[in-house]
């Protein structure tokens, strides 16, 4: 999951930063509207944590910008305004939820589990895929009945997969789950991890389709 954090509180940045990557999210952070938007146009994110009070303006002017994305993600507004006016106001605009400072950072990642699970194609809270199940809230994996253990990489590209798992997802598309800004990557990374997730999930379950991308699938499918 690539998110987009818009803060200028480096301090706070850096903490979110540090946990939110700890728990396999792919973090790009910015602090101000004008990197925000530059952002927005340059990768795909599937969430926006998005600060209020910035030094170029009021966060909540990104978001005509966010809704007008073809995949548009979803937006947790962090601010130290605890007014009922604001909170409504921000809603109003298109933010998904709120969150007012000082904030746990473990709350922020269970917001973002529960707008991702609303937003999510898959309404099971478990998906299973033949002998393969995928809790997407517990983060676990079982094959058979056996707990796979996966690396954060490996763990944040099954993730996009599995919460779109009737979408086919490009190559750039499972890149940005996998890299942020400062990230570098060789030309054949995704294929190493596709290659790691096929041996620990069976090779059945995810499907290549040539010149578009990848996809989970059931087993029995063809998965060359």
């Amino acid at each position: 999951m690539r998110v987009l954090l818009v803060e200028d509180d480096i301090a706070l940045s850096e903490a979110v930063c540090g946990y939110l990557r700890a728990k396999a999210f792919v973090v790009d952070a910015v602090p101000s509207l004008a990197q925000a938007s530059a952002a927005l146009h340059g990768a795909q994110y599937a969430a926006v944590l998005l600060d209020l009070h910035l030094g170029d303006g009021d966060g909540l002017s990104l978001l005509p910008q966010v809704r007008a994305l073809k995949d548009r993600p979803i937006v947790i507004v962090l601010t130290a305004r605890d007014q009922v006016t604001d909170r409504i106001r921000g809603l109003d605009a298109g933010a998904d939820d709120y969150l007012i400072k000082p904030y746990d950072p473990g709350e922020l990642l269970a917001r973002l589990r529960a707008v991702e699970r609303r937003r999510s194609t898959s309404t099971a809270p478990v998906l299973q895929l033949g002998d393969l199940e995928i809790d997407l809230t517990r983060e676990l994996v079982r094959s058979r009945g056996v707990p796979v253990a996966l690396t954060q990489k490996e763990w944040a590209l099954l993730r996009v997969m599995a919460t779109r798992p009737d979408r086919i997802h490009t190559r750039d598309n499972l890149q940005d789950a996998l890299y942020g800004f400062n990230d570098e990557a060789d030309s054949n990374t995704l294929e190493v991890f596709i290659s790691r997730l096929r041996r620990k999930l069976g090779r059945e379950h995810i499907q290549t389709l040539r010149g578009l991308g990848y996809r989970l699938v059931n087993a029995g499918s063809d998965a060359p």
